[in-house]
């Protein structure tokens, strides 16, 4: 772990923006809070944490051209959001990726400079874990996960916390990412046009 004197390792940030939006209706990256995207909340949120890029996980970069963000698509196509992870892990030029979900719009920056301090040599894994589950979409991952979800994948096994016993992990439980969401809220994800509903409320917009 770093100490007060040390800068964090390099981190890359990974914004993943696949998945259907089933239940929403509509692209959920594109959907309005307050006057701003999602995915652009979820940017602004993250933008000065030290990070040596910002790369973006999407298979419609036609979409996504406007935000000026480097762009990949999966490399392994069809694979959910494990595959996003894998694809940042290969792409990213550093050896730990700060993956975060493109619908998170109340994400900390605090909580996650504070994740970015956490980093060292015996990690690969650092989540947060509500209720005891593991946040897999507001983690940091190593690039030694690669081979360990590159054979999730091939076995058609997604789900994103099934490798996480084979790794060498650091989890973040309420005592420790509490004093950087106090309100409770840095972890949700908007599926659904009521939980847009209430993020409006939240934030004090009328949508």
């Amino acid at each position: 772990m770093t100490d007060g004197n040390e800068a964090s390792a390099p981190v890359s940030l990974a914004i993943i923006a696949g998945g259907k939006s089933q239940r929403m209706g509509r692209d959920k990256a594109f959907v309005d809070l307050g006057g701003k995207t999602l995915i652009e909340h979820v940017i602004n949120r993250s933008a000065a944490l030290g990070q040596a890029e910002t790369i973006l996980i999407t298979n419609k970069p036609a979409d996504y051209v406007h935000l000026g963000l480097p762009m990949f698509r999966d490399a392994l196509p069809g694979k959910g959001s494990l595959g996003g992870i894998y694809t940042a892990l290969l792409q990213a030029r550093s050896d730990f990726v700060l993956v975060l979900a493109c619908d998170m719009p109340f994400i900390s920056a605090d909580l996650l400079r504070f994740m970015t301090e956490q980093i060292n040599d015996d990690i690969d894994i650092i989540a947060p874990r509500v209720d005891g589950y593991p946040q897999g979409l507001h983690a940091i991952y190593r690039k030694t996960c690669i081979e360990p979800i590159r054979e999730q994948l091939t076995a058609n096994r997604l789900k994103i916390i099934r490798f996480y016993d084979r790794m060498r992990l650091r989890y973040l439980d309420e005592p420790e990412y509490a004093p950087y969401d106090p309100d409770g809220r840095c972890f949700a994800n908007l599926n659904t046009p009521e939980e847009l509903v209430e993020a409006r409320r939240l934030l004090g917009g009328t949508g």
